[in-house]
């Protein structure tokens, strides 16, 4: 008689594969060979006896039966990993958080110690993205995204719009009129850059030159190093400046048309620690916003 369940280990594989869409980087996230999770897919694709994704030539696509059976395993891992903290208690106040890579490194980690010393119970384990991700990490209860706007996979908030502005060093001579002639840095794709900046300035230029990045960590970088001027906002920036590492040679402001947002998965609202880490980090947003 067959066993009524396949092995954990390929709805694992099935699940990372769907997640990122690719065999490729479902083998990078489980830290196996590519032709490893395309066999465990295929051995589950024998067991339940019909495909779960179309092969594309440069991509995966769900069948119906895959779409069908995603949120199944999906939901089966949440109801292991409750159980799980049911029976070791003390995983209660762990979470895991994860976030865009400056966020966590320009404003949540400065004020990690003064929610370590309000929730020394809590235990928070950060995990940091370059680029915006298809879907929350696996295991992740909490994710603060920078986006236009996240698909409503799961619980989704609005936490903060903001406005976006140039920064450099201090000392660092520029006017509006030589500013086209400084070296210029920003952070590649996205829509608040210089050209959007310029247009809502009511500058005419030409298409400016600017040095791209894959993370604002970078052109905030060179910027505090008088290398010249980057973009920036005061998510990630209000500390710097704050601090006197960098300042605004000008007054005006662009609307952002990107956001940050607060997504919350299933096991968030069951874990304690969870739900602690959220109301501290909106009542430090209002704070900031305030001030």
């Amino acid at each position: 008689m067959r066993k009524p369940l396949p092995p954990l280990g390929w709805l694992h594989t099935f699940e990372a594969a769907a997640r990122h869409l690719s065999f490729t980087g479902a083998a990078r996230d489980l830290n196996m060979t590519q032709s490893a999770v395309s066999q465990q897919v295929k051995s589950l694709e024998g067991y339940l006896g019909q495909p779960l994704f179309l092969r594309r030539p440069r991509a995966l696509e769900l069948t119906e039966a895959g779409i069908t059976y995603l949120p199944v395993v999906r939901e089966a891992f949440r109801t292991l990993v409750r159980g799980t903290q049911a029976v070791t208690g003390a995983q209660q106040n762990a979470v895991q958080v994860q976030s865009n890579i400056t966020f966590a490194v320009n404003w949540l980690a400065p004020r990690l110690p003064r929610f370590r010393k309000l929730h020394p119970d809590v235990h928070l384990n950060i995990f940091t993205e370059l680029w915006e991700p298809r879907e929350m990490a696996e295991g992740a209860a909490v994710e603060i995204r920078y986006s236009l706007r996240p698909a409503d996979t799961v619980r989704t908030e609005l936490l903060q719009t903001d406005h976006y502005y140039p920064v450099c060093a201090p000392g660092f001579r520029v006017t509006l009129e030589t500013l086209q002639e400084q070296p210029l840095f920003d952070c590649s794709n996205l829509l608040s850059n210089w050209e959007s900046w310029i247009t809502d300035q009511g500058l005419i230029w030409e298409k400016p030159q600017v040095t791209y990045s894959t993370t604002y960590l970078v052109s905030l970088s060179v910027a505090m190093a008088g290398g010249g001027l980057c973009l920036a906002h005061d998510m990630i920036a209000k500390r710097l400046l704050d601090e006197g590492r960098l300042i605004a040679p000008f007054s005006h402001r662009a609307a952002m048309p990107e956001a940050y947002y607060l997504l919350l998965s299933p096991q968030a609202e069951e874990t304690p620690g969870a739900l602690v880490f959220v109301d501290w980090l909106r009542s430090e947003i209002a704070a900031d916003t305030q001030s």
